[in-house]
């Protein structure tokens, strides 16, 4: 009977799925990352100076307690946390071999825009959390929607925001991770999945339970030190690759604004489906217009809202620019260039033997070697997801309080443990769909709520 419905259910949420991201998701990303660098004068150019001095100029992996928020860092570290996970690695994979290396210069784009959409979204959710009697915070985009819009209207949009979210990040989306993370570490160490996810929820558990400042405590550590990791690691390939680097770059450009010639197909087609790709992909890795960071920066205890906008903007940055970049630079320098398996795209009997789950363990592999290409990309992608969860289960957490008061917490973290574990057992395409159909859900609410709100922005970037 379970297979009957998942196979009912799997055809209609990908029909959903390619309405919003093919249409919906793509025009409204772009429409709402213009609206705000207009209206904020491209304050992604203006302060991104300002944004980096105040990241790395205040830079800690301690920075302590901090009474009912954290510092702007570990704020910053949390929605990176969130941010930097399977999307990464596996959405980047996903995107290249679907839409071709163009649809990583389109994941530039909305990146781009992204970047004062997401300035916008942590000023908002600055100038709107409120504070509890027992001193703790709560901010995001629940609360700058039910002050852009009062009464029933403003009530319906937060309450449809905040179940998107627990569904698509706290439940299904942390379901997502956890598959990643023991299917890759099954392949890479021969370690069971189960036996993953059992670790996973102890760990996670202890976390979960100790909550803002453990958790903000943690990802000031994990995130750092699991960013240098994958950099370093992907300079290596692209040192011993150089040779391929000019070719790797012209393909990027070449394919964006030409995808039938890797894709096949009529260009109109071709070039939908490297944008789409590029967009849907962009948004799951940097999570700009998706309203789930704005919690995180809400947290966080600045002198003005201001501040905390352009250092989540460096989030943005650090995430599609940096991480997701050098992924990409790895895998098409790799596998795409002369001799490479996927250099006449991605057909044939190659898709046989490569997927979007092993694309990049199969690209780091061409230069480390089968094996500790694996093993390398299993570790990163542990940290990556891990710290993913983690930030997820916070963004999930606060808008369950919102819907049903903070005695629902306990509830919520038993369930997202069962969804942990769950997601090391098995996971199937109608997970990863639905997982696709909330985040997608989420972005109309929150665009709604931030136009609403564009006044508000305006004053604080002034």
């Amino acid at each position: 009977m379970l297979q009957q419905v998942q196979a009912t259910l799997l055809p209609i949420v990908q029909t959903i799925n390619a309405y919003l991201s093919d249409y919906i998701l793509v025009g409204l990303l772009i429409a709402v990352g213009l609206w705000f660098s207009i209206k904020t004068r491209f304050v992604q150019i203006r302060c991104f100076g300002e944004g980096m001095g105040k990241v790395f100029g205040s830079l800690s992996l301690s920075g302590g307690r901090h009474e009912g928020g954290m510092s702007s860092f570990q704020a910053l570290a949390t929605a990176i946390a969130a941010q930097v996970g399977t999307g990464n690695i596996v959405g980047a994979s996903g995107a290249i071999l679907t839409g071709g290396p163009g649809a990583i210069f389109w994941m530039w784009i909305i990146a781009f825009f992204g970047m004062a959409t997401i300035y916008s979204e942590a000023v908002l959710a600055q100038e709107t959390r409120v504070k509890d009697k027992d001193g703790s915070i709560q901010g995001g985009p629940v609360y700058y929607i039910t002050t852009a819009f009062k009464g029933a209207f403003g009530k319906f949009l937060a309450g449809f925001f905040s179940i998107a979210i627990i569904l698509a990040l706290g439940f299904f989306g942390c379901m997502v991770q956890s598959n990643s993370i023991g299917s890759t570490f099954q392949t890479a160490f021969g370690v069971p999945s189960w036996i993953i996810g059992v670790i996973l929820v102890v760990i996670c558990g202890v976390i979960f339970l100790g909550g803002v400042q453990r958790l903000a405590s943690v990802t000031e550590k994990v995130v750092p030190i699991m960013a240098a990791l994958f950099v370093l690691g992907g300079l290596v390939v692209l040192v011993v690759r150089a040779k391929y680097l000019p070719a790797t770059v012209a393909m990027i450009f070449r394919y964006a604004f030409q995808p039938q010639a890797i894709l096949g197909g009529g260009f109109g087609a071709a070039l939908k489906i490297a944008l789409s790709q590029g967009a849907k992909r962009g948004l799951f890795s940097n999570e700009a217009g998706m309203g789930s960071t704005p919690h995180a920066h809400a947290l966080a205890n600045v002198s003005c809202p201001h501040d905390q906008g352009v250092v989540a903007m460096i989030g943005v940055f650090i995430d599609t620019f940096v991480v997701l970049t050098l992924n990409a630079l790895v895998i098409i320098s790799t596998l795409y260039t002369e001799g490479g398996p996927l250099a006449g795209g991605y057909t044939g009997s190659v898709t046989e033997v490569i997927g979007k789950a092993n694309l990049a363990q199969t690209a780091f592999g061409v230069v480390f070697g089968e094996n500790l290409g694996a093993m390398f990309v299993a570790v990163c992608l542990f940290f990556f997801a891990f710290s993913t969860i983690l930030g997820w289960n916070l963004f999930g957490k606060i808008n369950m309080t919102y819907l049903f008061g903070k005695k629902s917490i306990v509830a919520y973290t038993l369930i997202a443990l069962v969804f942990i574990f769950l997601g090391t057992l098995a996971s199937n395409d109608l997970v990863w769909e639905l997982s696709d159909m909330f985040n997608n859900l989420m972005v109309i609410p929150n665009a709604i709520g931030l136009f609403g709100l564009t006044r508000l922005v305006v004053k604080c970037v002034k």
